[in-house]
């Protein structure tokens, strides 16, 4: 029950209680972010950063940068901002790649030393890396000072008709083709944040209901927007437009917390694990008291 649980989409059962593992938190993060403008480099790095792990980043993540949005973050200063802004105007569209690694005051001097041979190892736009160095809290506080600037521009609570994917990573050149640089840019699509991190399919346990790509790696995107009513039914418009090229241009994606209305969609999302989510739903709720909702299934079992 605990890895049907996993992607089961409260299909299976309601969890009541966790115990959850602590560990002491670091006192300082060395914050880092490196501009592309070569899709081909930012994936590249991505995936190597991932592969050395223990001598690479604690935490790591891609996003797109917009021209109408590039370096819109209290991250950068006013003069890179405008450098950043010139570069994506160029080129329309560009990547920022963002690494964090944690230390103690002890070892800090080992810090620039580690940093210095990671930046060896990567293909950003000489120039273009951005550093900071913060306390562990201000680090996990980030997006809440986003919030707390957003909010008062009333542009917090609005809808956020976001769309999240895991992509292969044989296709995801045909979805910066398609998608970043056709229908998000080329429509001038509103300033939204678009995540773009690389994960090894060897770090998923195959009894989770959760539903993955069949490649070694493969990518989450997430395209997180914000909408007013005069655009909301445009962006969720857009959306079915992306999911539209995907299912045209052959692009097995896999949908991240999906809305299906059939179930025939239902059995295609789940693939080769759908026989099997099927009979831990006979085991764990025959009489289908969960189903209300996702509408996987609509009768009891």
């Amino acid at each position: 029950m605990f890895y049907g649980v996993l992607g089961g989409l409260g299909q299976l059962g309601i969890i009541t209680r966790a115990r959850i593992a602590v560990e002491p938190a670091p006192q300082r993060v060395r914050w880092v972010r490196f501009i592309y403008t070569d899709f081909g480099s930012f994936i590249n790095d991505q995936e190597l950063l991932i592969s050395i792990s223990e001598e690479g980043f604690d935490y790591v993540e891609g996003q797109l940068l917009m021209k109408n949005g590039a370096a819109n973050s209290s991250f950068f200063s006013e003069g890179d901002s405008e450098k950043i802004r010139v570069l994506a105007a160029e080129f329309g569209a560009i990547y920022f790649l963002e690494g964090a690694i944690y230390y103690e005051l002890s070892t800090a001097s080992s810090v620039d030393q580690k940093l210095k041979l990671l930046l060896k190892k990567l293909s950003f736009v000489p120039g273009f890396a951005f550093t900071k160095d913060v306390s562990y809290l201000r680090f996990l506080d980030r997006v809440h000072r986003d919030e707390i600037k957003l909010r008062p521009m009333g542009l917090w609570d609005v809808p956020h008709p976001w769309l999240n994917l895991f992509v292969p990573k044989s296709r995801m050149r045909d979805f910066e083709t398609g998608i970043f640089r056709g229908i998000l840019i080329e429509n001038d699509t509103p300033m939204a944040t678009v995540l773009i991190s690389p994960m090894n399919k060897s770090k998923w346990d195959e009894k989770m209901s959760v539903t993955i790509p069949d490649e070694d790696i493969f990518y989450a995107i997430g395209i997180l927007r914000s909408a007013t009513m005069d655009d909301r039914k445009h962006l969720d418009d857009q959306n079915d437009q992306i999911l539209r090229f995907c299912d045209q241009a052959g692009i097995e994606f896999k949908q991240y917390l999906p809305h299906y209305t059939t179930q025939a969609d239902w059995k295609k999302h789940f693939g080769v694990k759908w026989d099997r989510f099927v009979q831990l739903k006979r085991r764990y709720d025959p009489k289908a008291l969960l189903s209300p909702g996702q509408r996987i299934f609509t009768t009891s079992l």
